[in-house]
């Protein structure tokens, strides 16, 4: 990280320019002087050959005071964040201007940093406790549709599974954003977790005339079982909401921990695949939906890449999308 030596010497001259301007002026003046006087050419030159001497050798000595001051502060760069903040010792007046400037700007970011921190806890804790308190009215709510099996009560509860939905995409948004740690990450086996996605979705495979192929595995990953249990079920989402009726989801394990979720949909841009993944990204597919928030498929990737996955997506328009998950530990291992 240390700046190179030739550069290091020319910012070293740069800076000391007035005082060798001022020195080669003085010593113009003596020789003038001296030359008025009439004194012996010999001992102007031997005066003025000691002078340089002097001065060279103490632009020597200076130089590398300079440098290691540099390589100081070099070092003190690349620790900035994690260091105690002490700086090296001031040794001018503006030296000492110069940290105290610093030390108010770090006393400022503190501030600022516990405050922002403070002001996220409070939103987590609040919108953990309002998606607690609203899932009572949406249980209540979800209780009585299902007290009677009629085409209004059935679309009311696909409604209210998408208001769940959004719920827990609220809660999920605003703790992969924290900088608290939420992981626990284990040994699990893959098809447990892929069937709690397929439990939840199934009515709405039902309603809306999807055909599901899923073939059991025996695969196990490390991970963190609620956060992958998220990244599939916004995939399989987002494959039931762009898939027309008659059409299919296939859910597929292949080179022992690459989950393929791929579905006979309506496809993705070619021009849109690349930023799918972007942050409130809707695309052509989400601007005709109206609904889409352009946040899923941004949390999905945002998790897998807290899980250490790898997560990629293709698409031909008309013909469906599939989206890969690598869950494979090679880069990944317990403690």
């Amino acid at each position: 990280m240390s700046q190179k030596e030739p550069s290091l010497v020319k910012s070293y001259l740069h800076e000391h320019r007035f005082p060798a301007l001022l020195f080669l002026l003085f010593a113009l003046i003596f020789a003038f002087v001296f030359h008025l006087y009439q004194l012996e050419t010999e001992a102007v030159l031997y005066a003025g050959a000691l002078c340089l001497l002097c001065a060279a050798i103490a632009l020597v000595l200076n130089f590398f005071s300079y440098r290691k001051k540099h390589q100081d502060r070099r070092r003190l760069l690349m620790d900035i964040l994690l260091s105690s903040g002490e700086l090296p010792a001031p040794a001018t007046l503006a030296e000492a201007d110069y940290e105290a400037m610093i030390s108010c700007l770090r006393t400022a970011l503190n501030e600022s940093t516990t405050l922002r921190q403070t002001e996220r806890q409070e939103s987590l804790d609040y919108y953990t406790a309002w998606v607690h308190q609203i899932k009572t009215p949406v249980s209540v709510m979800k209780m009585i549709l299902e007290s009677e099996d009629t085409e209004e009560h059935r679309e009311l509860l696909a409604e209210l599974f998408r208001i769940e939905q959004y719920v827990e995409m609220v809660l999920s948004y605003l703790r992969l954003g924290s900088s608290t740690s939420d992981y626990v990450f284990a040994e699990y086996d893959l098809d447990p977790i892929i069937r709690q996605a397929i439990r939840k979705y199934a009515p709405q495979f039902i309603r809306r005339k999807l055909r599901l192929v899923y073939t059991p595995t025996d695969v196990s990953v490390l991970t963190d079982e609620k956060w992958l249990l998220f990244i599939i079920e916004q995939v399989l989402s987002n494959s039931i909401k762009y898939t027309p009726a008659g059409g299919s989801v296939t859910i597929s394990i292949v080179d022992d921990g690459v989950l393929r979720i791929s579905d006979t949909g309506i496809g993705i841009a070619p021009e849109d695949l690349p930023r799918i993944f972007e942050k409130g990204f809707t695309g052509y597919n989400g601007r005709a939906d109206k609904k889409s928030t352009g946040l899923g498929l941004y949390l999905c990737q945002t998790a897998a890449s807290r899980l250490s996955h790898t997560i990629t997506a293709t698409s031909v328009p008309g013909q469906g999308t599939v989206i890969t998950l690598d869950l494979r530990k090679e880069r990944l291992q317990t403690e």
